[in-house]
């Protein structure tokens, strides 16, 4: 009999960057995320084969016990990153080793260069399988704050902190009635966070830093007027802006735009959270960005 495991894509609202810290960070879990179903194989080998959205096979491979066991990697990016965490699961749940072997199969329902997720939700899928947890499993095989573990286990906006290096994770309540004025639009490129991630770490002193984006994510959570709303997305990119020595995504992509629009996650790429006051597909369109999803189509 397969088991089925699944876990919910994420978004970074506030606290980019500055949640690696201990900031305060809100986000939202997606309607959009990826299951695992997993069924026995024999020879001691697991096959593996991951589906995109559409259906169409974008990576499948065998790995022997022994080649996850010895980490045997091979020049392959996925094939090894995989490996990696694999070879942390059944470090982390040795009894797993007595298994005949596995067949898998992975299933997006989101295009993969989305960012909403991919790595994150096969991590919590495979610690769900393996029965270890799933932040411990990120943090010994890819690294991070976690937030997107959290997004991945929970069906409702939370509040993510570290503290002493442990997750904290509360559900909040974030339902704006001013939610049909808010967008999510796809900048056509997955982006890479580690040359940000470097920059940040090099500032000093941000105790400052950390007190202003706490302020933000928790009057995110009370304001109830899309203007308000607004103005403090606009100060989260004016204070993560000078601390990423990095130009704000509509200063540098639509300086024209009557409207506030904020990074999310990795600056550069991915999506990026608007507020407009009406409609504003036919604009990014015109610049090139076909994929503009309403807030209540992205998030659970």
């Amino acid at each position: 009999m397969p088991q089925t495991f699944y876990s919910n894509g994420k978004l970074l609202i506030t606290g980019e960057y500055a949640v690696l810290d201990g900031a305060k960070a809100l986000a939202l879990p997606t309607k959009f995320g990826q299951d695992l179903v997993v069924e026995s194989g024999t020879q001691q080998t697991l096959h593996w084969k991951s589906f995109e959205h559409d259906r169409k096979t974008w990576f499948e491979d065998t790995l022997s016990f022994t080649a996850i066991a010895e980490s045997q990697t091979s020049g392959n990016k996925v094939r090894d990153t995989l490996l990696t965490i694999l070879h942390q699961a059944f470090a982390m749940s040795p009894k797993m080793w007595d298994e005949p072997g596995f067949v898998v199969e992975t299933h997006l329902n989101f295009p993969r260069n989305w960012g909403l997720g991919t790595s994150s939700t096969l991590i919590n899928n495979i610690a769900q399988w393996f029965g270890i947890d799933a932040y411990e499993l990120l943090w010994k095989s890819f690294g991070g704050s976690g937030y997107d573990i959290a997004c991945a286990q929970h069906d409702k906006p939370i509040v993510y902190k570290l503290q002493h290096a442990k997750p904290i994770v509360a559900e909040v309540t974030f339902n704006p009635r001013f939610k049909t004025q808010l967008y999510f639009v796809y900048l056509n490129q997955k982006q890479s966070s580690k040359e940000a991630i470097a920059a940040y770490k090099q500032q000093p002193n941000k105790a400052s830093l950390l007190s202003e984006i706490d302020l933000i994510t928790h009057a995110a959570l009370t304001v109830t007027d899309a203007h308000d709303f607004a103005a403090l997305l606009e100060s989260h990119e004016a204070i993560m802006a000078q601390i990423l020595k990095l130009e704000p995504v509509k200063t540098k992509l639509f300086p024209d735009f009557k409207g506030s629009i904020k990074s999310l996650g990795a600056w550069g790429g991915d999506f990026v959270l608007v507020v407009a006051a009406h409609d504003p597909t036919e604009y990014f369109r015109a610049k090139g960005f076909d994929t503009i999803l309403r807030y209540q189509d992205m998030i659970l």
